[in-house]
C-alpha cells in the first residue's frame, strides 16, 4: 500500500512514489497536502506549486501516469496520454520535469472533460 493519494475531481486514484528524485520528493513530501484547480494539456493537468526542489533526472518523456514537477515554471503535473508535445502517442512534457511518483490505473482519467481540481496528500492524513 501506497502513502501517496491523488484525487482527481471526484476520482481517487492509487498512486507511488518513485525513487529517481529523493530531494523533489522530499519537498513534495514536506507540503502535502497539496491542491489546486488544474489547467488541462492534453492529457496532462498541471496547477501551480511552488518546491524549493532542483529539477532532478530530468525528462521530457515520461511514463504514463507520471507525477512530475516543473521548478521553472513552478508546476505540478499528472500526465496519461499524449500532449501536443507527444511523439509517437507518449506523454511528453512542453519542458524537462522531475518525476516524483506515478498514478497506477490511469484509466478513470479518460473520461475527464477539461480541467479540474487535483489533490494529493499523504494517506496516512
Amino acid at each position: 500500500m501506497s502513502d501517496l493519494r491523488v484525487t482527481v475531481a471526484d476520482r481517487d486514484l492509487e498512486a507511488e512514489w518513485t525513487d529517481d528524485a529523493p530531494e523533489t520528493r522530499a519537498a513534495l513530501e514536506a507540503a502535502l497536502p497539496v491542491a489546486g484547480e488544474a489547467t488541462r494539456w492534453g492529457d496532462e493537468l498541471y496547477f501551480d506549486l511552488e518546491l524549493d526542489a532542483p529539477l532532478e533526472n530530468a525528462r521530457e518523456a515520461v511514463p504514463e501516469g507520471a507525477i512530475a514537477y516543473w521548478p521553472a515554471g513552478g508546476k505540478l503535473c499528472l500526465f496519461w496520454g499524449p500532449t501536443p508535445a507527444s511523439e509517437d502517442g507518449e506523454p511528453r512534457a512542453a519542458a524537462p520535469v522531475t518525476v516524483v511518483g506515478r498514478v497506477t490505473d490511469t484509466e478513470p482519467l479518460d473520461e475527464l472533460d477539461g480541467e479540474a481540481r487535483v489533490r494529493l496528500e499523504n494517506d496516512r492524513q
